[in-house]
């Protein structure tokens, strides 16, 4: 029995995902290098014999690739199994690095949770303290008030690139140069914005995520010559990556963003244009809606709104029936159902939270049919709730 047509009853939505922050869909070339890779590059790139070498190449090859295309040395890279584990790694051991000069940490009130965590146990495990810095209603920080919260006996201090979740970037290189004067070493995480946008030299610091722009799990570390680090973790051959991290894992990692790179240009305009049509068409036809986040200055593919009288997740559940997968500020701490504390932080509404953040291959007819059921949506919700 064939199934009906689209729009017929009975038919099912075709699926769109629309939201693919830290998990975008493997990239084909990177998919193509992966499966090479596991026939080529499955030995210990330890060992001594022929297949080991041949890993190891495979493995000096991706850093290389890695290390060009985010305009640091080879030896300036290190590459961690996950993204979490690389900031937390990162903050970990440049705040152990300069244990005698302070042990305060300075975070920007909209960092990403794991962030928020990594300051707190580096600040705590050397008897300081975590000075937070807050923002404006776009959710940027104010290069000369993050700069008056920094002193000389600070550890280090970490700033976002741009906002995974509301899309606003930070003025990093401001910020970078005030750090510069007061001696304290910048974090940048860069993890939503590599192979979107122009990183440039990112801080001192700069932690990357192959999720985000379209290869596999892996998290990259930056560490310009000059920032001291200290481990503290066991001791290991892999100083950075206990253990090391999977040959095939790095190659694909290399590939995607050489390719997201080449691509970034194009992708930039396909995707911008889509976000305006969705602040557009979402302010002009969902009622009580709050469109977040800094309209130029962003991110192309991140767009973020809330809605008024709505939960986030009801409304996340309704459009994911409906065919499309979104995500939702309200579910930054999904695991406690918490608001988002981006949001909160912005002054901004929390409830009733949508986020769409783009693959970079996104077709407009989905983003077009979105904008299309959204309303239904909210009203549909809203009135469940009786709002």
């Amino acid at each position: 029995m064939s199934s009906p047509p689209p729009g017929a009853p009975g038919a099912r939505a075709a699926r769109a995902v629309l939201d693919v922050a830290g998990h975008a869909p493997l990239r084909a070339t990177a998919r193509a290098a992966l499966l090479e890779a596991l026939d080529q590059g499955w030995a210990d790139p330890r060992r001594l014999f022929a297949e080991g070498r041949r890993a190891r190449l495979l493995l000096d090859g991706a850093r290389e690739a890695l290390a060009e295309s985010l305009g640091a040395r080879p030896d300036e890279l290190d590459l961690v199994p996950t993204h979490t584990l690389a900031l937390h790694g990162a903050v970990r051991s440049v705040a152990r690095g300069r244990r005698r000069t302070g042990a305060d940490v300075v975070v920007s009130a909209v960092e990403r949770a794991a962030l928020h965590h990594a300051a707190a146990f580096a600040a705590a495990a050397g008897g300081g303290d975590v000075r937070t810095v807050g923002v404006d209603a776009d959710g940027r920080v104010d290069p000369e008030l993050f700069a008056a919260v920094v002193r000389e006996d600070a550890a280090v201090a970490v700033l976002q690139h741009a906002n995974g979740e509301v899309g606003t970037r930070q003025p990093v290189d401001d910020v970078h140069e005030a750090m510069r004067r007061a001696g304290v070493p910048l974090l940048v995480d860069v993890g939503a914005s590599v192979g979107h946008v122009d990183i440039g030299r990112a801080g001192d610091v700069m932690v990357a995520d192959a999720g985000d722009w379209g290869g596999p799990p892996l998290g990259v570390v930056v560490t310009r010559t000059g920032v001291r680090r200290s481990p503290d973790w066991p001791q290991d051959d892999e100083r950075w990556s206990p253990g090391g991290v999977h040959v095939p894992v790095a190659l694909a990692a290399a590939v995607a963003l050489q390719e997201a790179v080449a691509q970034r240009a194009a992708a930039d305009t396909h995707r911008r244009a889509l976000v305006d049509v969705v602040r557009r068409r979402v302010a002009a036809e969902v009622p009580d809606v709050q469109i977040v986040g800094d309209p130029v200055d962003r991110l192309p593919h991140v767009v973020t709104f809330s809605c008024l009288y709505v939960d986030g997740e009801a409304i996340v559940d309704r459009l994911d029936r409906a065919g499309f997968g979104v995500g939702s500020g309200s579910a930054c701490t999904s695991s406690t159902l918490e608001p988002s504390h981006v949001l909160a932080a912005m002054g901004v509404l929390t409830q009733g939270n949508v986020r769409l953040c783009l693959p970079h291959d996104v077709a407009p007819a989905d983003v077009h049919r979105f904008c299309d059921v959204l309303p239904g949506a909210v009203a549909e919700v809203r009135a469940a709730l009786g709002a």
